[in-house]
């Protein structure tokens, strides 16, 4: 069967293409071996058929990031190359068109967003660019589907390309002899949305747009996922699933070993979704109930950020700083969503090009960003005392995250590329691919974080039946107070937090804790270690020796900082 690799820079809306060509029948996976995702479809047209694979976004095949050369190995293996190109930005997108011609592989080329680069005054002549590269060239308007039906009847006619000399200089002079005879430009009034773009980039007005998006974006997730639990994900869950497991705890009463497995340990004696632990219980609410909800909403938002053109600017505004701590620009996606869940902010380092950035931004996210329930427990724990408990506990977390964010910078060695990217124009999202692109990564999600999760949350019930927590607790109980000036149950509450930082969290009040006590178990709490989903998760993203390197970092680093706030507070 015929394999066809959608090929182009970032932003040139491949996955707009991809999506017109196979609908939304496709699946997203990991290349193996990987944490880059690509997504492939089996197309059908007439009496034949054909895979399509959308590589990953790419400025140059002969780059080291991990998703160049897994677009260059794709590649290889494709049978015919459509290249996507951004019709408003040809000399720039050339670059990889003459890298791709080298390849000597049958290719086309879609000369995509024909429309807005008319708009913008720029006129291209396809029949002499046709000539000039020795492939078909296809205007597309891939949002409308514009020129799709001609870009699917011309892979038959797809040709192997005039090859183009190889130097990086030769390449550069040849694409400006080509835009020479091929493209004009005609003067065009500058309109808002050209204002807007110039205003979105610059330092200063460009921070205060960014900051108010932050802050929708951050209360637009919350309000989405929290209604999806209040309203839909909850009473399903209490109407329907939980009579289901009372039933299931009465039938299996004759194997009380497989009883707690499956359904949990009685809370206040009765099944608890979050506390029980049951496979059943905690392994389907938790997933499904507590983290399902944030995923979808903050996928959802990321893709209109991703499509509208804004993501881009956003990460170039915050390169400059994060940069100082060690991290790209797009870190700056993984550490929003993890302030709903760490879960998918640690999933979502996969956005990062390199094995180093992501295992840095995985531990600052599990240091120093509390999910949104925890959040919650923040504000109901020290609320009472005033607003200063809080802003200091946030206050506390934050300089964590930019002292350890610059210890690792120096510390963790690895590749960090450079954030070199191409600032797409604004454009008004298209749906028909923002909600597939959303159900492939949540399907995605639960694909691969349910099975890992429920196998913590199976390891971490054991634990409890051999009463294995509650020996180290005690264990540990006169370090707690020697230290940190805690009484002994607080140990066991940390030991909790493994489970559920909020939980846990929950449990601070009746210990009747001074305000000074209760921020300082607040802020180990919120440090000392990952829930159990979010510890599962970066073993299955980051491998057993980033995980025991990480948890040694957030132990350390919270039984520090504690001890250092009962000194200084």
């Amino acid at each position: 069967m015929k394999k066809v690799v959608l090929a182009g820079n970032p932003n040139v809306g491949k996955s707009v293409v991809f999506t017109r060509l196979s609908g939304v029948y496709a699946i997203s996976s990991n290349y193996p071996g990987t944490t880059v995702e690509i997504a492939r479809s089996m197309v059908k047209r007439d009496h034949s058929s054909f895979e399509l694979i959308d590589a990953p976004g790419t400025y140059a095949l002969e780059a080291d990031a991990e998703a160049e050369k897994i677009a260059g190995k794709l590649i290889e293996s494709a049978d015919v190359v459509i290249n996507v190109v951004d019709a408003g930005n040809l000399e720039r997108n050339l670059y990889l068109t003459f890298e791709l011609m080298e390849q000597r592989k049958p290719m086309i080329l879609a000369l995509n967003m024909w429309d807005e680069a008319k708009k913008r005054g720029i006129d291209i002549n396809i029949l002499k660019l046709s000539e000039i590269l020795g492939i078909p060239v296809i205007p597309v308007v891939a949002t409308t589907g514009e020129g799709m039906k001609k870009l699917v009847q011309s892979l038959d006619s797809a040709q192997v390309p005039v090859i183009i000399p190889g130097s990086h200089e030769l390449r550069w002079k040849e694409i400006g002899q080509v835009i020479e005879a091929v493209q004009d430009f005609s003067y065009r009034q500058p309109c808002w949305v050209d204002r807007l773009k110039e205003t979105t980039i610059q330092p200063v007005s460009g921070i205060i747009i960014g900051v108010g998006v932050l802050y929708g974006v951050f209360w637009l997730v919350r309000f989405i996922g929290e209604s999806l639990i209040t309203y839909l994900l909850d009473p399903l869950f209490y109407t329907w699933y939980f009579p289901f497991l009372l039933s299931l705890d009465r039938a299996l009463s004759f194997s009380p070993f497989l009883r707690t497995v499956l359904v949990g340990q009685p809370v206040y004696g009765t099944i608890n979704l979050e506390q029980s632990l049951g496979l059943l219980s905690t392994g389907v609410y938790v997933e499904l109930g507590v983290v399902l909800p944030y995923i979808v909403s903050f996928y959802l938002i990321l893709g209109l950020l991703e499509d509208t053109g804004y993501l881009p600017r956003l990460a170039v505004l915050l390169d400059g700083f994060l940069h100082r701590v060690g991290l790209h620009g797009y870190a700056i996606v993984p550490t929003l969503l993890g302030l709903g869940c760490n879960v998918p902010g640690v999933m979502a380092t996969r956005v990062l090009e390199s094995e180093t950035e992501r295992f840095i931004v995985t531990v600052l996210i599990s240091v120093g960003v509390p999910c949104a329930s925890q959040q919650a427990l923040v504000f109901g724990v020290l609320g009472k005392y005033g607003t200063w408990p809080v802003l200091l506990v946030y206050g506390i977390l934050f300089l964590v995250w930019l002292i350890l964010g610059v210890i690792l910078k120096y510390t963790v060695k690895g590749y960090r590329p450079a954030l070199i990217l191409e600032i797409p124009p604004y454009r008004l999202p298209y749906w028909k691919t923002i909600l597939p692109k959303l159900w492939m990564r949540v399907k995605g999600f639960l694909r691969e974080a349910l099975p890992v999760v429920s196998l913590g949350i199976l390891a971490i019930n054991l634990l409890f039946m051999t009463n294995l927590f509650q020996i180290i607790a005690r264990g540990l109980g006169p370090l707690m107070t020697t230290l940190f000036g805690l009484p002994k149950e607080v140990t066991l509450i940390l030991a909790l937090g493994f489970l559920r930082k909020d939980i846990a969290m929950s449990l601070l009040p009746p210990l009747g804790l001074s305000v000074k006590q209760l921020i300082i178990s607040t802020v180990m709490l919120a440090m000392f270690f990952p829930c159990v989903a979010t510890f599962m998760v970066i073993w299955k993203e980051l491998g057993m020796k980033r995980l025991l390197q990480a948890s040694g970092i957030m132990i350390g680093f919270s039984l520090l900082v504690g001890a250092l706030l009962r000194v200084v507070l």
